[in-house]
């Protein structure tokens, strides 16, 4: 495929299928699916409506970490087939009309590939400066961090002491065989570009970019603070998104992926907001990248599946704005809801209680986020988590780590069983789930034993069993597919602006899609009983004043044709509709705690507020959130993100008022706006009046407060009271 000739940008209009090659399809019985078996399945795909296929490492390995441990980058690994598989999979997928990205790995090699082994075999070869090596001290390893799957990221080199007796290791961020590339070396990049550049001659369209921000680490190489049991450190301060690693990433995208006006997905977790502009900017290093911010709320301490926990959805929602927010201003994301990484959403999401109805709700979510949507294999038709009675039965190496770190920080064997089967990365990893047959249609010859246990959920949810129904999980997933793609709202859904919808009810997601004359509602209740908003609500989110509702374009409830079998339909499954003037409402609505403490309470547990003022107090201890009138003559001016459309009015800036006993330049407040109380001054010009003024310069209350009018009012009463 010559990418060269497409549009700049036509990567925004492809929707994605990640594709985990173990698992999806066995062509030739021996228990693991292959690349034959996606070019097998290529009509399901094209049937479902996808357009790009990303399919997870295919290369040569010796599979300690599923692939992501590369011995040779040039060649195909034997259990998926050949190099002339992969050539027939991009021919007959481009004559369907897909495009294949295949996973970029390019932190680390296996530490079976040829450099590697050159780089131990003689310490004075160039391939030694291709790794990370570093003396140890003291008898200890050069550093206290901890790998991503345990255990030291330093694995000590044999034979290698010196007259001190300190020991050689080398650097490992994931598993001890996957040793780290040294990028510093101008020649190991030019190795990798070279790599990169023969594949993408091969025709397929771009990359998804593994654990790119890890390539760049601290020079000083220091101990870390001890943060577990193991007397080890999470080693992400000194790895992880460091100062200057926009100098190799420039470097990437200048020589090979500008150059083939390919399409790049960066996997760039706990990526600073402020960066984006860098990565996925008008001249960003990709064209897009995934955000992570919601998909491990499952965790409360990052990397440790002993902190397991449910998810909020009022937090879930406030990482889907900032993100969505965040990556509009920059450039363009990849909203996703599963990968090859994390547990089944179903499951993370609603529990074990989750259903097909469940399943639309999240893909509605999600799917119609800005950004080019990715769909993991199985998750159209509502694949789930497994649970597996012992630790033996696991196949990932990180399940095994924290099944032994759990153990390690005093949980049980029972508890510790039970945080890997939440959170294991083999919950995705299962074997796709064709049919009912006795392995799920896995491979052509039912009697094959799969490379791993099926889920058991396969009689009931499978895909042939869907495919031919309307009310389906898959019948969903392509009726949103064929509405973003070839609708009369496509533009709309493509390219329109997001609006986050800031509701008070936690119960409920709901944004706003607009584009030209076209504006969509997505409204969603996460909750099992009657939730209940006011529709003019909705309308501050646009600045209108109110909403009429139109065509329901999609939802997920069967048998619902027009509104009124809308209306009807949402009465029996959690939403109520209500006739209000004239327009029709859909109504969702929770009242506040009552009384002065607890609006303060309410208002001052909100995310955006909590955050707002650690921020300040990180740089100011002595703030504090009472407003008082001598607080008019201390000012701070605020720059916030344009993250509401008030902000966004006022260009981000604000005054922030409560900063007792600092030397702040006073704000200047004119003498006839004054009056001394007591010998406090207070303004005391008339509103009416300034506003007139105002009007003047073209300013009026809609342009000053768009859609916190009304929240205001309420608040000076409730303080009032």
């Amino acid at each position: 495929m010559d990418t060269k000739k497409l549009d700049k940008k036509w990567w925004k209009k492809e929707v994605g299928y990640q594709i985990y090659p173990r698992s999806f399809y066995d062509s030739n019985n021996d228990g693991i699916g292959d690349l034959n078996g996606i070019t097998e399945k290529l009509d399901y795909l094209k049937n479902l409506g996808i357009t790009l296929i990303w399919v997870c490492p295919i290369f040569k390995s010796p599979m300690d970490d599923n692939g992501y441990d590369i011995s040779d980058y040039y060649d195909v690994n034997p259990e998926f087939g050949t190099k002339e598989d992969l050539e027939r999979l991009i021919s007959e997928a481009e004559k369907r009309g897909i495009k294949i990205i295949l996973d970029l790995v390019i932190n680390h090699t296996s530490d079976e590939h040829e450099w590697f082994l050159e780089a131990l075999k003689n310490p004075e070869s160039k391939y030694r400066n291709y790794y990370i090596f570093k003396r140890g001290k003291n008898g200890l390893p050069p550093t206290n961090w901890r790998s991503h799957f345990g255990g030291s990221v330093w694995e000590k080199v044999e034979g290698e002491t010196d007259e001190n007796g300190n020991e050689m290791y080398y650097l490992h961020l994931f598993t001890k065989k996957q040793p780290d590339l040294n990028w510093e070396n101008p020649e190991v990049r030019e190795e990798l570009y070279k790599m990169v550049n023969y594949w993408l001659e091969k025709g397929i369209a771009g990359f998804r970019v593994d654990a790119i921000n890890s390539i760049k680490k601290d020079k000083d190489y220091v101990d870390l603070p001890v943060d577990g049991a193991d007397g080890l450190a999470h080693n992400i301060k000194y790895t992880l998104n460091q100062p200057g690693i926009e100098e190799f990433l420039g470097e990437l995208a200048e020589k090979i992926f500008k150059k083939y006006n390919c399409m790049t997905v960066a996997e760039t977790p706990l990526l600073e907001y402020e960066r984006y502009n860098d990565f996925i900017g008008e001249n960003g290093f990709f064209s897009m990248i995934f955000d992570f911010s919601y998909s491990d709320l499952d965790m409360a301490k990052e990397g440790f599946y002993y902190s397991v926990q449910d998810v909020k959805v009022r937090e879930l929602r406030n990482k889907i704005f900032e993100s969505q927010l965040t990556q509009q201003k920059y450039g363009w994301g990849a909203p996703f809801l599963e990968n090859h990484d994390l547990p089944r959403s179903l499951n993370k999401f609603f529990g074990e209680k989750a259903n097909e109805t469940n399943a639309k709700l999240l893909g509605n979510v999600f799917f119609f986020l800005r950004g080019t949507p990715f769909i993991y294999q199985g998750q159209e038709i509502g694949m789930d988590n497994f649970v597996r009675n012992d630790i033996s039965e696991f196949d990932d190496i990180a399940s095994k780590d924290q099944y032994q770190r759990a153990l390690g920080e005093g949980f049980s064997p029972k508890e510790a069983l039970y945080f890997v089967n939440k959170r294991s990365r083999d919950n995705s990893r299962t074997p796709f789930q064709w049919n009912s047959t006795k392995n799920a249609g896995f491979s052509k010859d039912e009697n094959v034993k799969a490379w791993i246990e099926l889920t058991g959920s396969h009689e009931k949810v499978n895909a042939e069993s869907q495919i031919s129904n309307e009310d389906s999980i898959f019948a969903h997933y392509k009726k949103m597919i064929e509405l973003r793609q070839n609708g009369k709202y496509s533009d709309c859904l493509i390219s329109g602006e997001f609006i986050p919808v800031e509701l008070k009810n936690d119960k409920i997601i709901a944004y706003i899609r607009k584009y030209e004359n076209q504006n969509i509602l997505c409204i969603n209740n996460f909750s099992d009983k009657k939730q209940q908003v006011e529709l003019s609500e909705i309308a501050k989110s646009i600045s209108e004043k109110e909403i009429k509702l139109a065509d329901i374009l999609i939802n997920n409830y069967e048998n619902i044709v027009n509104f009124d079998s809308f209306k009807e339909t949402m009465a029996q499954f959690g939403l109520e509709i209500m006739d209000k003037e004239e327009y029709t409402s859909l109504i969702i609505s929770q009242s506040i705690e009552e009384g002065k403490d607890g609006f303060k309470k309410e208002f001052n547990e909100q995310r955006e507020i909590v955050k707002l003022i650690h921020d300040v107090r990180a740089d100011k201890p002595s703030f504090r959130p009472e407003i008082e009138c001598s607080d008019l003559e201390r000012v701070l001016c605020v720059r916030a993100k344009l993250n509401n459309t008030r902000i966004s009015r006022q260009q981000g800036c604000f005054l922030l008022y409560g900063l007792d006993k600092n030397k702040l330049q006073p704000a200047k407040v004119p003498e006839e706006w004054q009056q001394k109380i007591d010998g406090k001054k207070i303004i005391v010009k008339n509103k009416a009046k300034i506003m007139e003024e105002l009007k003047s310069f073209g300013i009026s209350t809609q342009t000053l407060f768009p859609e916190l009018e009304k929240q205001t009012i309420e608040i000076m009463e409730r303080y009032k009271s």
